[in-house]
């Protein structure tokens, strides 16, 4: 569960990321990211848990150097008896700034849930401490995680399987690399189990700042589908077979571009920005 906001401080942003986010040439999402957390006076930890290959950690930390930031370190786990390090929860609870990368998002569940690292990113998240994750590290940030699932444009049963996740919010169900990789029936499954969250789905080099008001807005070169399933007025899922299509009725879908909003409270969606008229 999210950790209380105590009264006096705001809860930090939350950006989880589509995958495959520009480094090089117009890298507008991480710039926005490391300003958020302090410009050049940012302090940020890069966590590359989800992610097999060694030098992921050392990448992110060269980027962010190039970006401005003097005060960056990648910090891995590869046990969960590693979540016990003091020295490593220290460093954590230094930064201003945490950063997911990509890989496989049940390699971050199954190492940090539970431990004391998981509880110290919600408590500094909650304390005004940013959290971004790209790909397997946007899926990770909320309290319901898509673990894997078939890919297709239609709902069917079976066809996404679920998993706790870090738990910074229970607003929200991620799915990254949406349209590269045509998600979208199986983020309407997820929805079909339970309509009390919303679906966020992320293109690649998308991300959705989402601010301690919680309102989402887009950034980057893609789009985010948001499925919102709470005028949901029928579901075949409990009574329809494995593999089967399933039915339902009342969802209400908006593809956001950069500049647009999207209101997890009021669940009221905005053009944002477009609307401002072209000088």
């Amino acid at each position: 569960m999210p950790s209380k906001v105590r009264d006096g401080e705001v809860r930090g942003w939350i950006i989880p990321i589509g995958g495959a986010e520009q480094k090089q040439n117009d890298p507008r999402i991480l710039k926005r990211f490391v300003e958020l957390c302090g410009g050049s006076e940012a302090d940020i930890v890069v966590l590359p848990t989800a992610s097999r290959k060694a030098d992921t950690g050392l990448r992110y930390e060269t980027i962010f150097r190039d970006l401005g930031v003097n005060e960056v370190e990648a910090i891995d786990f590869d046990t969960r008896r590693d979540c016990d390090e003091k020295s490593r929860l220290e460093r954590i609870e230094r930064a201003t700034g945490i950063f997911f990368t990509g890989g496989n998002q049940l390699r971050i569940s199954t190492l940090l849930g539970g431990t004391p690292v998981a509880k110290l990113i919600r408590l500094q998240n909650a304390k005004g401490v940013h959290v971004a994750g790209t790909s397997a590290g946007a899926a990770i940030l909320s309290e319901h995680m898509i673990a894997f699932g078939e890919e297709g444009g239609s709902p069917r049963a079976g066809s996404v399987r679920l998993a706790p996740g870090l738990g910074l919010t229970n607003r929200f169900i991620i799915d990254q690399h949406f349209r590269q990789r045509d998600r979208l029936g199986r983020l309407a499954t997820a929805l079909a189990f339970n309509p009390f969250a919303i679906g966020i789905g992320l293109d690649e080099d998308t991300a959705a700042f989402i601010g301690p008001d919680n309102t989402l807005e887009v950034e980057g070169s893609g789009s985010v589908t948001v499925i919102d399933a709470a005028a949901l007025q029928f579901s075949s899922m409990d009574r329809v077979d494995e593999g089967d299509p399933v039915c339902l009725l009342g969802l209400s879908i908006h593809m956001l571009v950069r500049g647009a909003t999207f209101n997890l409270h009021t669940r009221c969606a905005s053009a944002g920005t477009l609307n401002t008229a072209k000088e």
